[in-house]
């Protein structure tokens, strides 16, 4: 007899973090990482992360960035290619997003830019333009 049980996926933030770059830190250039990061700094360049990312309440990414799991209490202004996207309540993005999934909590703000989803079983991407959306 085979039982069978959910697979429960960790949160982001619940993840180890194996970079972290703290507040008042300011990197100029791209930043690359294969696992878990963690900014509560300031990046201006690109960010390329394979797992995730979160990006602090203090934390400001002026570039473009690549990940798969990604949550925002900060600011980005740039573009945002990511599977899952959340804003939070203190969450910032100007910028054009293409992500599977969205979650934007009370007070998350996404403006000036477009937002695709693509859930991999229509042929092509859903696009809105976006003057300004806050979650209220």
């Amino acid at each position: 007899m085979a039982f069978f049980s959910k697979v429960i996926k960790p949160v982001v933030e619940m993840q180890a973090i194996s970079t972290l770059l703290g507040e008042g830190c300011i990197l100029d250039g791209n930043l690359r990482a294969p696992s878990f990061v963690r900014i509560d700094g300031q990046i201006n360049g690109d960010v390329f992360v394979e797992d995730g990312l979160i990006l602090g309440e203090t934390g400001l990414i002026t570039g473009n960035i690549v990940t798969k799991e990604m949550v925002v209490f900060g600011t980005v202004n740039g573009n945002i290619q990511v599977g899952s996207l959340e804003i939070k309540a203190t969450g910032r993005i100007n910028g054009e997003i293409s992500t599977q999934t969205l979650m934007v909590e009370n007070g998350g703000v996404l403006s000036s830019g477009s937002f695709s989803m693509d859930k991999n079983e229509t042929p092509a991407p859903k696009t809105i333009s976006v003057q300004k959306v806050i979650a209220v």
